[in-house]
């Protein structure tokens, strides 16, 4: 109550802040009339001097009115776009560090220009992070006329490309790519061999587009790099095949306080389905079942335990993963995942510990081997090693507190240049999804009549291709726009603004496109010309007359209309979705039609809805405008939202203690990478693995408790060094030294015979071997440690704290085996003599009389069939080729 008077006497927050910007705002304002009148060469001359003043002690703070008056006045003249003073606002909260938050539709792409230009003056590259690929190389080809004539380098890192095209476009001053690229970069950086195959450099600046979408949506899956594991496949065909025979106990899933209700046994079916915990859960009876089916004794002893797993995942892909909601199957008979909160295609990714297996086997399809984790890290740690983070969307204000907690980032809402006009209407609500889906169809229907373009927003690829066939039966024309169509997706969201136009999509899909009433000229003109040539801006200015008619007729209809066909998870997808209309002060409306048999109402207060509505006797077609209603929508979402908040930050907890490892072992691996010379620290490593032999072996008070046994089979087992007799009659410290010293003048020897330069390569090749093994071993380590930790606090113990125990001494082992191998290794190796390779090519040439005659053959296949293809080349070309064919069978 308080906090709303204050607000309404001094503003909020955001208004106060935006009012203290507006000062800047007046001083480049100011500096217009200035820059304007400097020709094209001296303007772009402002770069080099303002890097010259920040290499002199100049703050950019200090150059940032002169910096965004340049960067506005070359997108006035390479770009015909000048900059909105609201875009100032928002460029001024991105080099802050902080979140800009501005409608769809009020330019953020352009706003964005103004940060990058001023933080690209250091010299220590700018990333700019997008949603997808498209995205990161539209943008880029958009913007980097601007930046070009202002004097700076621009890269785009996409999926595909080459690693040498890699480290160009990060060696930019400007750098566009997805997360997943730059994320996946990171890691594979630290798993080269040599130190020129790193393609990142600095981490010094990043804006983030579309924010939350990528560090909230996309924050609960890690990125992981995998490879080959132990062959498992056939399990997992087994048991989709065993699941098919189990049933699903629906009648005691209703019953909330199993403990104190008494159910018969017949109730029971074989497992129950937690859809809000998404998790499903064996029986006794199921358990029973499984163990007939499979003809063992007992599913969880230990020879049988592993089996449990390959159940668990199989029972997840029956009942937790639809087809066509959560993932497609595409031409090549690959399973696909489709982001729950975009709708577009995950190409590349996969579902980890064995899930994306079970799949493959549901729909019977090539099960893929299973792999282990090679590198992985979550996306919460990858962003918050830059030196200065930032990000803009239409819709951050509802997980403020999130962005608070996890990434130290504040969101500034930013005012719209223009009033918004939009109208949201409230809820339309019907018992079943029969009655809401025919009241949409003749929502559409009427609205289409009426020339007004409207926008379908959906939850799932199968609902928009179900609503597509209602329409098609009300022979109402259509486009329809999920990741099934995802190739034309900025084609088909681009023109969701013309007269009578009706288009469905998922719910985010087209994120990142405006919808401009009336249609876009420029991407009706990309269809027969390319961006930038004299062709595309002709047809870029005709396209425009008859775009600009088609919006007076859109106008006069109302505008965009979008239509919600349920409610997602989150408010913010919601917000988002309406965000698509009204942008720039154009009319609009939205509105969202609901039924109680959606999963948001079904799984949150569906029964509480259901028994108000048999009360009032609401008829199954007739519709429901309910406050009350609207807001027990609106409190479920709250939770669910919570609840995603509680799995990020568990997941961002856990990956903390991880990160701190990993920190370690990489910059453990650079050094290595970057030092010519390792011959000290694995000396080091030696001296230290030895004394702790030594004195674990002679740790007692008197030498009748000394164990020389455990010394001596150590020694010879790591070292292959045998000790000698009169070294045991030593006292500890004595023998100690002999020991080391001994081993120190065989490792200088083994050096001697190969030579320093080749033995220092031998050196760096096992330490990163060693390292790289240790390291996937301790990720697997702490996967599996995870995975049960939990059952930690059935002893009254925290699963946190005993995960960062367990973990320390993982660490700890893995450091003290990581010394000892890389030692053992060296100390082991051996190099042959020149007599030894000499004898191997003499054992050779026995066998290469039969290889040349295989050799020889396929030489005559391929000169045969080059002949043959050969028969039209002059006589002269001929001589040559059989002068080449004498050749090769000589």
């Amino acid at each position: 109550m308080l906090n709303a008077v204050a607000n309404k006497i001094f503003g909020t927050s955001d208004e106060r802040e935006v009012r203290k910007l507006m000062k800047k705002v007046d001083a480049i304002n100011a500096l217009e009339p200035k820059i304007e009148k400097l020709t094209d060469f001296e303007l772009k001359g402002k770069t080099e001097e303002f890097k010259i003043r920040f290499e002199g002690g100049e703050d950019l703070d200090d150059i940032l009115p002169e910096a965004f008056a340049v960067a506005r006045e070359g997108a006035k003249r390479v770009l015909r776009m000048r900059h909105y003073d609201v875009q100032l606002i928002g460029g001024m909260i991105l080099h802050s560090g902080r979140i800009a938050e501005m409608k769809t539709g009020e330019g953020k792409t352009l706003m964005a220009t103004l940060a990058i230009y001023l933080n690209a003056l250091s010299s220590k590259g700018v990333h700019i992070i997008t949603v997808n690929d498209y995205l990161a190389q539209r943008d880029m080809e958009i913007m980097r006329p601007l930046y070009n004539f202002l004097g700076l380098s621009v890269g785009v890192i996409i999926n595909g490309i080459s690693n040498e095209e890699r480290k160009r476009a990060y060696a930019s001053d400007i750098t566009y790519g997805t997360n997943n690229e730059f994320g996946f970069d990171y890691l594979r950086d630290n798993m080269v061999h040599n130190i020129k195959e790193k393609v990142q450099r600095l981490h010094h600046y990043a804006i983030v587009d579309e924010i939350d979408s990528i560090l909230i949506d996309e924050a609960r899956t890690p990125l992981i790099i995998s490879g080959a594991a132990e062959e498992t496949t056939h399990w997992y065909n087994v048991f989709a095949k065993v699941v098919l025979q189990l049933k699903r106990s629906v009648k005691t899933e209703k019953i909330k306080d199993k403990k104190n209700t008494v159910i018969p046994e017949e109730d029971y079916e074989d497992y129950e389905v937690d859809e809000k915990g998404h998790n499903v859960t064996m029986t006794e009876k199921g358990i029973k079942n499984v163990e007939k089916i499979l003809n063992i004794e007992n599913l969880y002893s230990p020879e049988h335990v592993e089996l449990t797993h390959f159940l668990a995942q199989a029972l997840k892909a029956k009942e937790l993963f639809k087809l066509d909601r959560d993932y497609i199957i595409n031409e090549d008979d690959e399973v696909i995942i489709v982001d729950e909160f975009t709708g577009r295609l995950m190409e590349g990714r996969r579902y980890s510990d064995g899930l994306h297996q079970a799949i493959e086997a549901k729909e019977n399809l090539e099960v893929a081997g299973e792999n282990q984790t090679l590198a992985t890290i979550t996306l919460q740690n990858y962003f918050r090693m830059y030196e200065k983070l930032s990000g803009m969307t239409g819709t951050a204000k509802t997980e403020e507190d999130e962005f608070k907690q996890i990434y130290k980032l504040g969101v500034v809402a930013i005012p719209t240049n223009k009033p918004v006009i939009r109208r949201d209407f409230s809820d339309v609500i019907y018992i079943t999804k029969r009655a809401k889906y025919n009241a949409i169809v003749e929502k559409i229907k009427e609205l289409y009549e009426n020339g007004q373009p409207v926008l379908v927003g959906t939850a799932s690829i199968q609902n928009s291709e179900d609503l597509s066939k209602l329409l098609k039966k009300a022979r109402i024309p259509h486009d329809v726009l999920n990741a099934k169509q995802h190739t034309r997706e900025a084609e088909i969201i681009a023109q969701a603004g013309r007269y009578k136009a009706v288009t469905i999509a998922t719910n985010m899909a087209g994120r990142g496109t405006d919808i401009k009433l009336g249609g876009d000229p420029e991407s009706l003109a990309l269809k027969t010309a390319e961006r930038g040539t004299p062709e595309f801006r002709e047809l870029v200015d005709q396209y425009q007359i008859e775009c600009e008619e088609n919006k007076e007729k859109v106008i006069a209809a109302g505008g965009l209309f979008i239509l919600g066909t349920e409610r997602h998870e989150s408010r913010r997808i919601d917000n988002q979705l309406r965000g698509r209309a009204g942008r720039q002060g154009d009319p609009g409306a939205s509105e969202f039609y609901l039924s109680l048999e959606d999963d948001l109402m079904r799984l949150f207060g569906g029964d509480r809805l259901q028994n108000m509505m048999a009360s009032l006797k609401v008829e199954e077609h007739e519709e429901i405008r309910n406050k009350f209603i609207t807001k027990a929508v609106e409190g479920a979402q709250k939770r669910v939202e919570s609840r995603n908040f509680s799995i990020r930050k568990n997941l961002l907890e856990y990956d903390d203690i991880n990160n701190k490892q990993r920190e370690v072992v990489y910059a453990q691996r650079d050094l290595v990478l970057r030092n010519e010379d390792l011959k000290d620290l694995i000396i080091s490593m030696m001296k230290e693995t030895v004394e702790d032999l030594i004195d674990n072996a002679l740790s007692g008070d008197s030498r009748e408790d000394w164990n020389f046994d455990y010394l001596v089979d150590n020694l010879r087992d790591n070292y292959n060094y045998h000790v000698p007799e009169l070294y045991l009659d030593m006292e500890k410290n004595k023998m100690k030294a002999e020991i080391i010293q001994d081993l120190l003048d065989r490792y200088n020897n083994k050096e001697r015979e190969i030579g320093s330069d080749q033995f220092r390569d031998v050196e760096r090749y096992i330490m990163l071997e060693v390292l790289d093994q240790r390291w996937r071993e301790n990720l697997k380590n702490l996967t599996e440690l995870r995975e049960g930790i939990y059952l930690r606090s059935y002893g009254q113990k925290n699963p946190i704290n005993e995960y960062k125990i367990i973990s320390t001494d993982l660490y700890n082992e893995m450091i003290d085996g990581i010394k000892r191998e890389v030692s053992s290794f060296l100390m082991k190796l051996r190099f042959k003599t020149e007599e030894e390779m000499e004898a191997e090519e003499r054992a050779q040439s026995l066998q290469a009389p039969h290889a040349e005659i295989e050799e020889a053959e396929e030489v005559e296949d391929a000169l045969e069939k080059a002949e043959s293809e050969m028969l039209h080349v002059s006589r002269k070309k001929r001589r040559e080729l059989e002068r080449q064919n004498h050749k090769g069978r000589r």
